[in-house]
């Protein structure tokens, strides 16, 4: 479980975290929904280590019966070895590479053997990755691109997924698709999704929890599936 306690950071003067606390389960999908500006992004830079936290606390439990692990101060190296993916906005494949040289890329740390399982468990979740394995991640479409980006993150067995606003500026089709893998990967109970999305409709369908944020802090959360009553839609709609 990601436990995340008082975070604060800030640009120069301006206080873009305040006291951030929430918690992603493994096994559940944690959507935090807000508006553009509201530090998000900060937040997950943060989550990552890309960017230093001015004061609060960053915990990880795998729950593989190993004790909650301080990760505040860790680098972002350092958190990818211990479980952690991270999916940009903006998708950050490697254009020139091929799709399969992506993947490989995120399963750097496997000995061969094992490295061709976790490809085939990929291109299970994205069958049309493995239809394009030779071609330029560069030449994919929006959404092609999305899909390899998650699968790259994939590739690496994490036991926690952040993605940033996968849907933004993808075809309705292929954000069922992504929508469909969300689940599969929540189902399996061995890995812990926090979403962060614009998206109402798509968060309130794979959400366990959802977190609202506005103005660097958290201003409502509950379960998924009380999105609708509690109002959600309104506190994010532009």
């Amino acid at each position: 479980m990601l436990q995340v306690t008082e975070l604060n950071q800030f640009y120069g003067g301006s206080h873009i975290l305040r006291g951030v606390s929430f918690a992603a389960p493994i096994g559940e999908v944690t959507c935090l929904l807000g508006r553009n500006g509201v530090g998000k992004t900060t937040l997950l830079n943060c989550l990552m280590g890309l960017v230093p936290a001015k004061s609060g606390t960053i915990s990880w439990h795998s729950g593989s019966g190993q004790p909650a692990r301080n990760i505040t101060r860790l680098k972002p190296y350092q958190r990818v070895r211990a479980g952690m993916a991270y999916v940009p906005q903006g998708r950050d494949i490697f254009p020139r590479l091929t799709v399969e040289e992506n993947v490989l890329i995120g399963m750097a740390r496997f000995p061969a053997r094992e490295a061709r399982q976790v490809a085939d468990e990929i291109w299970q979740l994205f069958p049309v990755l493995k239809t394009m394995r030779q071609r330029r991640g560069g030449d994919l479409s929006g959404g092609q691109q999305q899909q390899l980006a998650i699968g790259r993150a994939l590739a690496a067995r994490p036991q926690l997924l952040i993605l940033d606003e996968p849907t933004e500026g993808i075809q309705p089709s292929v954000i069922k698709e992504i929508g469909t893998v969300i689940r599969r990967l929540a189902c399996r109970g061995d890995m812990a999704i926090l979403l962060v999305e614009q998206f109402y409709d798509f968060a309130a369908e794979l959400a366990d929890n959802y977190l609202v944020m506005s103005r660097g802090t958290i201003i409502q959360r509950g379960a998924g599936h009380a999105m609708a009553q509690d109002g959600v839609r309104q506190l994010v709609a532009i």
